[in-house]
């Protein structure tokens, strides 16, 4: 037998079957409070946690990624404007480099998760949305830290995956671990994990009020929750400004398209195709790395083989589509530059989003660590850059003469259909981009995309519940089966 420790998860208690000393003063103050003050202590604590995990977070990737595929791989990926805004390397210098890298790092994250955490796998996201509808006291924060080595391993070797996910584990992890040592009740852990979510991704993207909305509505596929609402603007709020202190302030797109102005209605036309093709794309996405997660749970090899297999697999067609390779950020922030897409050949323009599908699905479905919200907005990036390149050939009236506010909605749109969170992808993207101009358009895109991703069962979070009550029911079933 093992003695259990605090960063193991305790067996379920109710608030009056725990010690009275259960987290010191501070626990004792936080019981005994009322809802304001319970949640601004919460709130503040959660968010100063969130904002320094994507501060140490942010730092190890960047150095990762500098010695990984810079020093050994010999190739430099280009940055957004917020960190820098590096074009990059145009070729590779030691081509046959690449996939030994992609594979290397991909070996080494998924034995550090097979040795350490086997639990850290894959995106983080899902596992921290399942605690807040299951307990909210079950996340290990030996797993959180597994996550974020072995994804900025993954990441930072090439493999295709967003930085999101580590650092909405680390908040919630840390979330999880307050309502095991503080002894929360079961609805005060559940939205205290909802608004590390949100505070993390925020955090990390420079996107606070965007990463309070999350937190109140990745939980659920068609539904909101609103007591994660107010508590979580203190939360995303606290975050965003620890980051900003070591970070910085600025979007992470610097400001795309800032003074886009709409001076008439029927250029409106051209966000409704958006809308169509993100939704026809995010579908892919959603149905690709779900089928590539269940292919790879029966193909043969061990969960280290895997996922370095996948590594092997991205490097060589990282060889042929460069952009599909890390996080691909500043690839976004190239696409909505007029020169710089139409240096990009247009058969990569338009085959990019499913390159990079392919890509994630190999990456973090073989059993990788990263998250999916990165490459979304990379994939929507590109569907808005697709629409335009093809819409400019093609002489047709209404297309802006650059591609800023297409790539923007496409960002808004693709991602927010398939994670069933438009209006806080909208908002997040919009603070990434400092474009709160294109909404006009945005909201005609996002909403035939949401619309139509309402009418499946398809979402990219797969923990995500239907409703409110149905996961209060489920919560019913439970306790009955318990007893």
């Amino acid at each position: 037998m093992t003695d259990q420790t605090d960063d193991e998860p305790q067996p379920t208690e109710t608030p009056a079957a725990s010690a009275p000393s259960a987290g010191g003063r501070f626990g004792a103050r936080i019981r005994k409070s009322g809802y304001l003050q319970r949640w601004l202590l919460l709130g503040v604590t959660i968010g100063l946690v969130a904002g320094l995990g994507a501060v140490v977070f942010y730092l190890a990737l960047r150095y990762t990624g500098e010695f990984l595929l810079g020093y050994l791989g010999g190739y430099h990926i280009p940055t957004p404007v917020g960190e820098g805004g590096a074009r990059g390397d145009s070729g590779f210098r030691r081509a046959w480099a690449i996939p030994l890298v992609t594979t290397g790092g991909a070996l080494l994250s998924a034995f550090i998760v097979a040795k350490l955490a086997p639990e850290a796998t894959g995106h983080g996201t899902d596992q921290a949305i399942e605690a807040v509808h299951g307990d909210p006291r079950a996340i290990r924060f030996r797993a959180v830290l597994v996550k974020m080595v072995a994804s900025a391993l993954t990441i930072g070797s090439g493999g295709s995956a967003g930085r999101e996910g580590p650092t909405a584990q680390i908040s919630a992890g840390f979330s999880s671990l307050l309502a095991r040592r503080l002894h929360l009740s079961d609805e005060d852990g559940r939205i205290a994990v909802a608004l590390g979510i949100g505070a993390g991704i925020g955090a990390i993207f420079a996107a606070p009020l965007g990463g309070a909305v999350l937190a109140a509505s990745i939980t659920y596929r068609d539904d909101f929750d609103y007591r994660c609402l107010l508590p979580g603007f203190i939360t995303s709020g606290t975050a965003y400004a620890v980051l900003g202190a070591f970070l910085g302030f600025d979007p992470l797109f610097g400001y795309i398209d800032a003074e886009y102005r709409f001076e008439r209605a029927w250029p409106l036309l051209w966000f409704v195709v958006i809308g169509l093709a993100a939704f026809a794309v995010g579908y892919l996405y959603a149905r690709t790395f779900h089928a590539a997660v269940r292919l790879t749970r029966r193909l043969p090899g061990g969960p280290v083989l895997k996922p370095a297999i996948g590594g092997l697999l991205v490097g060589l067609l990282g060889l042929l589509i460069p952009q599909i390779l890390s996080s691909g950020y500043g690839w976004a922030q190239l696409a909505a530059d007029r020169g710089s897409l139409l240096g990009i050949p247009l058969w990569v323009v338009v085959v990019l989003p499913i390159a990079k599908i392919v890509a994630t699905s190999l990456s973090i479905g073989t059993g990788g660590s990263g998250g999916l919200f990165g490459p979304g907005i990379v994939i929507g990036a590109f569907v808005g850059a697709a629409v335009w390149r093809l819409g400019e050939l093609s002489g047709l009236p209404g297309v802006p003469h650059d591609p800023g506010i297409f790539v923007v909605v496409g960002m808004m749109t693709c991602f927010g259909s398939v994670a069933r969170a438009p209006l806080a992808i909208m908002i997040m993207v919009a603070e990434m981009t400092g474009s709160f101009s294109v909404v006009p358009g945005a909201i005609l895109s996002a909403g035939i995309a949401a619309l139509l991703m309402s009418r499946t069962n398809v979402t990219i979070y797969e923990s995500q519940r239907l409703n409110r009550e149905t996961a209060a029911a489920e919560r019913e079933r439970r306790v009955k089966d318990d007893h």
